[in-house]
């Protein structure tokens, strides 16, 4: 294996410990991968204000794609870099139909100033004080970084083989947590892609990035990068996606692959 000049690495079931922690070992393997020159880039579903907790650990480099790939975070400056949000139009034309096929379906919205729920959404997380609740048309009035449909009945798999039945292609949809929740995102809007328009812009091809994930919404980006690693825990379609299996993520399986790659 070539020495990676990027590090690109999914937070929770791959970085992120199961008790929300990232360890000292951990901590300390990516400052060494970043004082060798090269970034580690952090590339997570979660929204800006969950991401923002493990940002001290993103080094000098200071990036993040959040949002699944709707938004790329200078960490440095504190602002957006790059910004892949839905339109409402289309926002709003999919949440119709998804709910026409599927009762019962309910909606979410993040954009940068936080979060809106319709009544009806089970938030399985805490809410933020401040976010806004009504139903989506009242919610899906300005461009948004993630719209999430959940569904209380249906099992994941099948809300979203249902939801792809319906929307055809024309916002991309996936999921990574255990509950059915689908996280959508605009139009060709991936981990992958907004990572490969990162990439190019610092001049990193992708057969120089090594990749971490766990879940299906780390699969587009585990096949486009040269070397990818599922977890040893990992969802299994991403085991079968990827070409390396690293330890479990309790196990500091990503600071324990790049120690052996960097030689550290």
């Amino acid at each position: 294996m070539a020495t990676p000049k990027l590090v690109a690495t999914d937070l929770d079931g791959t970085l992120v410990r199961s008790d929300g922690t990232v360890s000292a070992y951990t901590r300390e393997v990516l400052a060494e991968v970043e004082r060798l020159g090269v970034p580690v880039v952090f590339v997570t579903g979660r929204p800006l204000r969950w991401a923002e907790e493990v940002f001290e650990h993103v080094g000098e480099h200071g990036l993040a794609i959040v949002s699944n790939g709707a938004l790329v975070w200078d960490v440095a400056t504190d602002r957006p870099r790059l910004e892949r949000p839905i339109e409402p139009a289309l926002g709003l034309e999919m949440c119709r139909v998804l709910r026409e096929a599927v009762p019962g379906t309910a909606y979410a919205v993040e954009t940068l100033a936080g979060i809106g729920l319709e009544p009806a959404f089970v938030e399985r997380h805490p809410v933020p004080d401040a976010a806004r609740r009504g139903e989506i048309e009242e919610l899906f009035t300005e461009p948004a970084l993630k719209l999430l449909a959940r569904h209380e009945q249906l099992e994941p798999q099948e809300f979203w083989d249902l939801a792809e039945e319906v929307v055809r292609g024309r916002l991309v949809i996936t999921w990574s947590s255990t509950s059915s929740l689908l996280e959508i995102s605009g139009p060709d809007v991936t981990k992958a892609t907004t990572l490969a328009l990162l990439c190019d812009e610092l001049g990193v091809a992708a057969g120089d990035v090594i990749a971490f994930g766990d879940m299906p919404n780390d699969l587009p980006m585990l096949q486009w990068a040269g070397t990818a690693y599922a977890m040893l825990d990992a969802h299994p379609t991403v085991t079968e996606a990827a070409t390396h299996v690293a330890p479990g993520h309790d196990d500091d399986g990503v600071a324990r692959v790049l120690a052996g790659v960097f030689d550290l």
